[in-house]
């Protein structure tokens, strides 16, 4: 059997561990000693039913731990899926993380592929083997849905892998083995080259957001039917009728942070179009929270901070920055969002009971329409459309 070290036990690493963990030795390092305990106990670090299931229903041969000297000793393969949050002030990803987790592999072990998953910058793989000296170091991006991570491991849309070591083929086949989709398209590029598919990739998911977006914006001020307009403009099979339906902007972990990482990364290159996604999903905030204002409500409702359905994660969420635009303008905001266990939320009040907020609210602001808030559906103003994320 391999053995493989899996470095972050967010949604990227926790789904690749527990697949590759079905028929080689995994061991899971990261730093939360909560998270090395849960996965121990065989139980979900992450809210995703499919992780749930298979810890509770699977045969796992996987194991953690916070000592990267134990998680790296006598390793094949080395799997990298620390964060890299996007630095405002730098204006660019940090990629510390990483290559703190390579310098570590290196220093207690001499073979093994090493394989960024998480996301960095055009040129950052190729930077660390040159700084490290080495050809070890590879990219191979992840293109998951959160709360989908495991059916998405299994049935990729494409396998990239971005590197020049001859393990690249012997990765490639690990992943094959992984999922039940048959014949995946599967490439092989520079390192550089594979960056630059995960940013490209993630920014015209944006792209399309605020196209639809900004379609609905139109519809909203000519008082016109938005779901009319896009179904006539979804058959086009150009287009086609999906990752369609209006919201508050895009948001979540990737999109924000990897736009603005492609902006970085072009410098000094011409472009417009991607500062004008970044742009166009500031214009949709401010165009929605105009509209909230004009209501003349004074108790605004915001129900869930999530961005999607079965989510557990509001990291830049679009609803946050609405929140913080209507509580500017003086505004009582009152939130209902399961997951908070506190009373307030950035000095704002927490509702815990559904019936309590639903009564006192004024107007109620949700980026997708859920069924609890059918008995009131003539407070609800949300842009959603088709009931899909």
């Amino acid at each position: 059997m391999t053995n493989i070290a899996v470095v972050g036990a967010g949604y990227v690493g926790m789904s690749l561990a527990l697949l590759l963990s079905q028929s080689n030795n995994v061991d899971v390092l990261d730093i939360d000693l909560a998270k090395v305990k849960k996965i121990n106990e065989k139980k979900p670090t992450i809210y995703d039913e499919d992780i749930e299931y298979f810890f509770q229903n699977k045969k796992l041969n996987i194991s953690a731990t916070n000592s990267p000297k134990d998680a790296y000793k006598n390793k094949d393969f080395f799997l990298i899926a620390t964060p890299t949050d996007f630095n405002e002030k730098t204006n660019y990803f940090d990629a510390s993380s990483v290559e703190i987790v390579i310098k570590d592999i290196l220093k207690y072990s001499n073979t093994g592929l090493i394989v960024i998953k998480s996301t960095v910058p055009i040129g950052f793989t190729q930077q660390m083997n040159e700084k490290f000296n080495t050809n070890r170091i590879i990219f191979s991006p992840e293109f998951l849905r959160e709360g989908r991570a495991i059916h998405d491991n299994l049935n990729p849309s494409r396998i990239i892998i971005g590197g020049s070591h001859p393990d690249i083929y012997l990765f490639s086949k690990m992943l094959n083995k992984i999922a039940i989709k048959k014949d995946i398209e599967t490439l092989f590029m520079t390192s550089s080259e594979a960056e630059a598919v995960k940013l490209f990739s993630n920014t015209f998911l944006a792209m399309r957001v605020s196209f639809f977006n900004e379609l609905d914006s139109f519809a909203m001020s000519k008082v016109l039917s938005s779901q009319n307009i896009i179904n006539g403009v979804s058959l086009d099979p150009r287009i086609g009728s999906f990752y369609n339906n209006p919201s508050f902007g895009y948001g979540g972990y990737c999109l924000p942070k990897d736009t603005k990482q492609l902006l970085a990364n072009y410098s000094n290159i011409p472009q417009d179009l991607i500062q004008a996604i970044i742009s166009a999903n500031e214009t949709r905030k401010n165009f929605l929270a105009d509209a909230i204002l004009g209501s003349g409500a004074k108790i605004i409702g915001v129900y869930r901070l999530t961005m999607k359905f079965n989510s557990d994660n509001f990291r830049e969420s679009a609803i946050i920055d609405l929140i913080n635009k209507l509580s500017s303008q003086g505004k009582k905001i009152l939130i209902y969002e399961p997951l908070l266990h506190e009373s307030e939320y950035r000095g704002l009040e927490v509702c815990k009971e559904i019936e309590t907020f639903k009564l006192k609210s004024e107007i109620i602001v949700s980026n997708r329409f859920d069924a609890a808030l059918a008995d009131v559906h003539e407070k609800v103003f949300t842009r959603d459309i088709f009931g899909v994320n």
